[in-house]
């Protein structure tokens, strides 16, 4: 069967910084061959980010970011624990966007990048994807403070966990964020301790 998307009408409802909200009139070729009724969804279009999970091998701990964000906080904790990541820019890539929010958030500089997954965090509403990298560090590469930017106004706390106290907050549902989540497990099953 031929997958088939016909968009009827699209319209920006929304667009201020990075968010923009498209109305989207569109019909279908269902799985039984016919086509859809019309359909109308609202869309979220951030743009694409990136996170990195940061590993030191060498002392087995995991760097993260603690930060507050707003959207969770009146319905969970508000602050979490998750990979440095940030939005790509126009024409950058994401191996360069990774390396530039690592260093901005975390401090440290990324030498080698692995690719674990490009996924998207909410498919009915978002056009987002997230594109996950691994990378392996020591205290070596640590060459500025981070903690964020202050012109947009990041507060973000480093946190080094041993690797087995962050398998332990993954394992008690400690780990809210969906990206931390991912390469956490990945870490688990594809670099276990040897």
């Amino acid at each position: 069967m031929d997958k088939m998307l016909r968009i009827l009408k699209r319209r920006e409802i929304f667009h201020r910084v990075v968010f923009r909200i498209d109305e989207v009139t569109f019909q279908y070729r269902r799985f039984d061959g016919s086509m859809s009724d019309t359909v109308t969804r609202l869309v979220l279009n951030r743009g694409d980010s990136v996170a990195i999970l940061l590993h030191d091998a060498e002392s087995h701990s995991i760097v993260l970011c603690e930060q507050l964000r707003v959207p969770t906080y009146e319905n969970g904790p508000g602050w979490l624990l998750e990979l440095p990541a940030g939005i790509l820019e126009p024409g950058e890539s994401e191996e360069d966007c990774a390396r530039r929010e690592t260093l901005e958030e975390t401090g440290y500089v990324v030498r080698s990048l692995d690719r674990i997954a490009s996924i998207y965090l909410s498919p009915g509403g978002s056009s987002e994807r997230v594109h996950i990298f691994h990378s392996e560090v020591s205290l070596a590469d640590r060459t500025g403070k981070g903690g964020g930017l202050v012109v947009e106004n990041e507060d973000i706390k480093l946190v080094s966990l041993p690797r087995v106290e962050a398998m332990a907050k993954l394992r008690a549902g400690e780990i809210l964020d969906a990206k931390t989540l991912i390469a956490l497990q990945w870490l688990e099953l594809s670099r276990p301790f040897s």
